[in-house]
């Protein structure tokens, strides 16, 4: 289905951005860069984060010691932040 008729992505889009195995956005604005776009109109903006929300389950509120996410984040901590990691891997 497609949840951004200005840019044309669909939610498999999304998911499967943010089901990355590493360095995945943690914002609407991240999923846009990830996807080489950026947001027009921003309709589209609640139903990416509620695909996100959705995708992540448990991940979404914040992440679990268990979860390789989080694993991800630790180890590179001392690198750089993650929103660069993020935009950078995509």
């Amino acid at each position: 289905m497609i949840v951004c008729s200005c840019n044309v992505l669909t939610d498999h889009d999304v998911r499967n951005v943010v089901t990355q195995a590493k360095d995945f956005p943690r914002t609407a604005g991240q999923v846009y860069g990830c996807l080489g776009c950026s947001a027009e109109c921003g309709r589209c903006a609640r139903t990416i984060k509620k695909i996100m929300d959705e995708a992540l389950g448990a991940c979404a509120k914040a992440c679990c010691s268990g979860c390789p996410h989080s694993q991800h984040e630790a180890a590179n901590e001392d690198q750089q932040p993650l929103v660069l990691l993020a935009q950078a891997a995509c």
